[in-house]
């Protein structure tokens, strides 16, 4: 994998730090997480193109109307009418201080609603915290701002399974008891959560990790879970089913920017995320037709950046960390599920 220390990405972050975070009335502005990922794997050649043709898509930044009070701000959190305040509340603190302390302060907080905005607000955090780590610089950090900012408008309150059985996600992922009502948006199908017959009780029967500096091997766990259990997943919905792997990504991501009081209940949360979508969208009857094939990492990720979905391309990203973590082809063949079912 490589980073770049600056130019092409930053430079796009600027682009994109003039729009907002959603379009259409309530869709994610995913440009700064692609271009974080074409970055990663020395794709800035990529960059400015794809930027040009999807910020044609894009919606300028609203405006703050009303400042956050720090004091009340709990009042605040999930009401998308106060995107703009929360972006300029964020955007004040990075500027004032320190990036990490910031996210600090505001992971515990946030990380319970980790299903803001079909989970795209841990995500674009999560990349914005990675790059940091890669070079502080100045876009980096108004980029994480704007995506605290988006994570703190939408947040949404995920009910919580925490593990505390015996089983591998590789044995639970595929077996996710589904909502009731498998129709509406996310929110409606998340709601049903509480009231599916077995889905607590399934999730803690996941395997904690049984100290701090396992929960990031388990993160890992997980999202090979997801990712390799993808091409008989997908059918049930392509795109929102590739957020059950890139939210827990993100939350490795973030991971090592998170003191060790943190890591846990992180988890506990990246489970409970990738659990609900699962339960969401996970499909009546696995697919059980051979997925298609692809053998070249290089090859997987080059026909991702040509097929050009935002979800196509972060999903590819994931599944590369997966492929070389575990030299599993399956994880290739979820590049190329999620490219012939157009995620």
């Amino acid at each position: 994998m490589n980073m770049m220390t600056s130019g092409t990405y930053d430079e796009a972050l600027g682009r994109y730090h003039l729009t907002g975070p959603e379009f259409e009335g309530w869709l994610s502005n995913h440009g700064p997480m692609v271009v974080h990922v074409l970055a990663r794997h020395g794709n800035d050649s990529a960059i400015h193109s794809w930027t040009d043709q999807y910020l044609r898509r894009l919606e300028p930044m609203p405006r703050s109307n009303r400042a956050i009070d720090v004091h009340s701000s709990h009042a605040a959190l999930g009401d998308p009418a106060r995107l703009g305040d929360w972006i300029s509340y964020f955007e004040a603190q990075v500027t004032e201080g320190n990036w990490a302390d910031v996210l600090v302060e505001w992971w515990p907080i946030l990380i319970p609603g980790i299903a803001a905005g079909a989970t795209h607000g841990v995500i674009r955090v999560g990349h914005a915290t990675e790059a940091l780590r890669h070079e502080p610089t100045e876009a980096r950090s108004h980029e994480l701002a704007q995506a605290l900012g988006y994570w703190a408008a939408r947040w949404q309150h995920v009910p919580s399974t925490t593990p505390r059985g015996r089983r591998p996600a590789s044995e639970l992922v595929r077996t996710v008891p589904r909502v009731p009502r498998q129709d509406g948006g996310i929110l409606s199908r998340l709601s049903q959560l509480t009231e599916t017959p077995g889905w607590v009780e399934h999730g803690e029967s996941l395997r904690s990790p049984s100290s701090d500096t396992d929960v990031g091997p388990a993160l890992e766990a997980l999202v090979d879970a997801v990712v390799l259990a993808y091409p008989q997943l997908a059918p049930g919905d392509p795109t929102m089913l590739v957020h059950a792997a890139t939210a827990p990504h993100a939350v490795a991501r973030t991971l090592p920017s998170l003191p060790r009081s943190l890591w846990a209940p992180s988890f506990d949360a990246a489970w409970s995320a990738s659990s609900a979508v699962l339960a969401a969208y996970s499909p009546r009857e696995l697919a059980t037709s051979p997925p298609p094939v692809i053998t070249d990492p290089s090859v997987a990720f080059e026909l991702a950046i040509k097929h050009g979905g935002e979800h196509v391309i972060k999903f590819a990203d994931t599944a590369l960390d997966v492929y070389l973590r575990t030299d599993d082809a399956r994880a290739l063949s979820g590049i190329a599920t999620a490219i012939t079912l157009d995620a």
